[in-house]
């Protein structure tokens, strides 16, 4: 008798113990997410899903307490871009607390006097840390004060809090008063506030281009041309496409950086950075992306309609390159969830079907909801870029800035 009651209670305790591990989500060998032939897991709830990414995302990248973005492959510095993003995420992401902690730790270490970002915060010679001015980390990168002050704006409009607008307004103003170069009496977006002194040429990157901004930044600070610096940066992205910057042809792609004649307004290769489409360029089509779908602008679907060379190499290999040459060639032949992401506004408007594939072939099947995380630890940079990338295509990047003034 004593045997069978222990019996049935051992069945009854097993029960329990499956129904409990089913409930709360414990995974083993038998009980996982269900897969894709492709080996990613199918996602219920695309939202939840970049919410689990972003969730680890501070628990592996931003520090403890102040979230800074920490770059481990470069001796754990900080930069403003890294600190940009950040800051867009939590906003998409509807988190105000880590927004309000890493805009406060970037206005205490990394902002100057006149409101723009010094670019690279670390170890310095002496074992302090602090703005890197050795290697001249106390200049700016034009992008991440374009992106901040973008962060700011759409985190007045989610919040409704006014003091993030009134941290964009003069950085903005600083923007325009020492990034933005006249050219031909046209803007232009210079890398940093330091090509505005070259009285020959500016370098630029158009990978910086953000024409989505500077139709929010125009309501916000009307008295300058912000319109024009939206249509003269999309010229600049067409003469780059077109032009071979000292190769022999182009194929269409953007290069990471170029300069601009200052006489003349024309485009050219610079003597010391290179044209490729490498880690800077890939996020142009992003950007470009993210402008035609807040704006409809039709220039910035015939420029990703001009990057056939990516669609021919994934339709003939299944795999892009990090980095291809201006002509198209490959220099570098590793697979990246950076080059995945970031370039994934091409596929969009191109090819849907390979967009499909890449997302699921490439990205997504990074993601593992057993740990709510990727399967392994990306890189600062592969883990931001593979995020937006996810979310551009799933649609979950809501124009919040859009709204400014509605």
């Amino acid at each position: 008798m004593k045997k069978n009651v222990l019996i049935v209670t051992t069945i009854i305790f097993m029960t329990i113990i499956a129904i409990i591990a089913v409930f709360f989500g414990v995974r083993s060998g038998v009980i996982s997410e269900p897969r894709t032939e492709t080996g990613a897991p199918v996602v219920f709830s695309s939202n939840r899903m970049l919410l689990e990414l972003w969730g680890r995302y501070k628990q592996t990248i931003l520090e403890g307490g102040t979230m800074r973005a920490i770059d481990k492959s470069q001796d754990n510095i900080t930069t403003s871009e890294g600190q940009s993003y950040t800051l867009m995420r939590s906003v998409w992401m509807d988190d105000q607390e880590t927004f309000d902690k890493a805009w406060q730790w970037t206005k205490d270490n990394m902002q100057r006097d006149d409101k723009l970002l010094s670019w690279k915060f670390g170890k310095r010679p002496d074992g302090s840390y602090g703005i890197q001015t050795h290697v001249g980390g106390q200049n700016t990168a034009t992008d991440a004060d374009v992106d901040v002050a973008y962060a700011l704006i759409m985190a007045s409009n989610r919040w409704k809090e006014d003091k993030y607008l009134y941290d964009a307004k003069p950085i903005i103003e600083a923007i325009w008063e020492k990034q933005v170069v006249i050219v031909n009496s046209k803007p232009v977006l210079a890398a940093n506030d330091i090509e505005r002194l070259n009285p020959d040429s500016i370098l630029v990157n158009p990978s910086y281009f953000a024409p989505y901004a500077y139709r929010v930044f125009a309501k916000v600070d009307p008295a300058n041309n912000w319109k024009g610096l939206v249509n003269h940066s999309y010229d600049l992205l067409f003469a780059a496409t077109d032009s071979t910057l000292g190769e022999t042809k182009s194929a269409g792609l953007p290069p990471n950086w170029m300069r601009v004649n200052r006489a003349t307004g024309e485009v050219s290769e610079d003597a010391t950075m290179n044209t490729h489409y490498g880690y800077d360029a890939i996020r142009t089509p992003w950007r470009l992306t993210l402008d035609y779908r807040y704006n409809s602008d039709i220039r910035a679907k015939q420029l990703l309609e001009k990057g056939s060379v990516l669609s021919d190499d994934w339709e003939n290999r299944s795999r892009l390159a990090s980095v291809y040459r201006h002509d198209g060639k490959i220099v570098t032949d590793d697979s990246v969830p950076a080059a995945y992401g970031a370039s994934l506004g091409y596929f969009m408007m191109q090819n849907p079907e390979q967009a499909k594939e890449i997302f699921e072939h490439k990205l997504l099947v990074n993601y593992n909801p057993d740990v709510q995380g990727w399967n392994y630890e990306l890189s600062y940079y592969d883990d931001n870029w593979a995020w937006f990338g996810m979310a551009l295509y799933l649609d979950q990047l809501p124009d919040i800035a859009g709204k400014y003034g509605s």
